[in-house]
């Protein structure tokens, strides 16, 4: 994972049938790749710390993001992400700063009386490749700094590397395959929603993640880490390289995300 170092926004990204839950008091961001507030940055092995002196030309790695894209789309406007570059195995994380410190979305939270309330949060997005098979994995994460814990719900779907879903440890810093399968489809739009919840206890608990309609329950708990003073709900998308690094795109559409 890339963390944050001291004097920058808190940032967190992977190494090496249903549509947005909910209930009467939930929240929903709706479109969120349509928005600003996208950061890209580039994570190098073996590390896969955040490289500060990479930029989207590379050459050690290469990514775009662009907008308004009508085709592939849904609804006449999905969003390119684009990824590649010499570094074998490199990734591409892209963040946005929801609600807290950084917000793009207008909500800074100012009094900090929201953030602490939230307990759980559902992403829900679909995605699109003509070269699917190029990627190494796709992870979707959902990042909530509060009490001075930082709570990182990391969700990979492994393509090239294995065609399985893991999930983040956060204190061991390591990937935990879960037992589900991952098999994502070339040439369609994929639907992935992703369920947790922050618990009364402040642990972490991955609930279950439902693609193309098959839901799978995931049921892990797992403990939060020190962040210092930051506070929000982030959200992130990723894209990892393979052994070759070959360039690959993928559009994203209908990204909402809820919280309550």
């Amino acid at each position: 994972m890339a963390t944050a170092s001291a004097g920058s926004p808190p940032v967190s990204g992977g190494g090496g049938g249903g549509g947005t839950g909910g209930n009467s008091s939930s929240q929903t961001f709706t479109d969120l790749h349509q928005q600003s507030g996208w950061t890209g940055y580039a994570l190098l092995p073996s590390s896969y710390a955040i490289c500060s002196a990479c930029n989207p030309s590379g050459p050690e790695a290469t990514w775009s993001m662009q907008q308004q894209i009508s085709s592939p789309s849904m609804a006449g406007s999905s969003t390119r992400f684009d990824i590649g570059g010499q570094t074998k195995f490199a990734d591409i994380l892209w963040n946005n700063h929801l609600i807290g410190d950084f917000s793009s979305q207008g909500m800074p939270d100012s009094n900090k009386t929201l953030i602490p309330s939230l307990h759980n949060f559902v992403y829900d997005v679909y995605f699109y490749a003509t070269n699917l098979p190029a990627s190494q994995a796709v992870e979707f994460d959902i990042n909530q700094f509060v009490g001075g814990k930082s709570f990182i719900w990391g969700h990979e779907c492994r393509i090239a590397g294995g065609h399985e879903w893991d999930t983040w440890d956060n204190k061991n810093e390591k990937w935990v395959p879960s037992g589900i399968a991952c098999n994502p489809v070339n040439n369609d739009w994929n639907h992935v929603v992703i369920e947790v919840q922050r618990t009364d206890d402040n642990r972490l608990l991955f609930k279950s993640i439902t693609l193309n309609g098959q839901k799978s329950t995931v049921n892990r708990y797992d403990d939060p880490t020190a962040v210092g003073n930051w506070y929000g709900v982030t959200i992130n998308y990723q894209q990892d390289g393979n052994v070759n690094q070959d360039a690959y795109s993928i559009w994203l559409d209908k990204l909402n995300f809820s919280y309550w």
